[in-house]
């Protein structure tokens, strides 16, 4: 056998294999593209469905800390007797920060226009509470304050407090 013959018959073998390669790529390009779209999808449903408890979690703490920094509760839980219109301005103002360093990290778990809601209503508590001081003499008292913080919330329409609540469960419900 001459090396012309060889050199030809090893291009139609190489181009028989090559044929024969691209043909069962072809064949199984769709069957494996179709086993790693599965296993993406089993994996995305796993994640999510080991997310969702902490996401509800999430969404529980903030409800509890929209409830703490209500004013009707803040104050009752915070108020002492005998105690003054700054010192409670500062046990409130200190207490809602404090509570909203604690639940910061929800953030995390909730979506950014719900986090957005609820810092909006932690820094609109903490202006009220600013506002309404300022608006009191040096000598006033705590009930003082309480008692203008109460009547400001009563003129309110719509409780903000009770429309946040509200914006998280429509998101626990999205869900699901």
């Amino acid at each position: 056998m001459n090396t012309k013959q060889i050199l030809i018959d090893l291009v139609v073998l190489s181009a028989g294999i090559f044929a024969a390669l691209m043909a069962v790529y072809y064949v199984v390009k769709r069957d494996v593209q179709r086993f790693f779209d599965l296993k993406t999808n089993e994996l995305n449903k796993e994640s999510r469905a080991s997310l969702l408890p902490l996401r509800l979690q999430a969404h529980e703490r903030m409800i509890i800390f929209i409830e703490r920094i209500n004013p009707a509760n803040l104050l009752v839980r915070l108020h002492q007797q005998g105690i003054g219109v700054k010192e409670l301005q500062n046990l409130i103002v200190n207490d809602v920060k404090s509570e909203y360093q604690h639940n910061i990290a929800q953030q995390l778990y909730l979506n950014s226009t719900s986090w957005n809601v609820v810092r909006k209503l932690k820094d609109d508590t903490v202006a009220m509470i600013n506002n309404v001081a300022q608006g009191l003499s040096e000598q006033s008292s705590g009930v003082d304050l309480s008692k203008k913080v109460l009547q400001h919330m009563a003129t309110i329409s719509e409780n903000p407090y009770d429309l946040t609540i509200d914006h998280l469960k429509k998101d626990i419900q999205s869900l699901f």
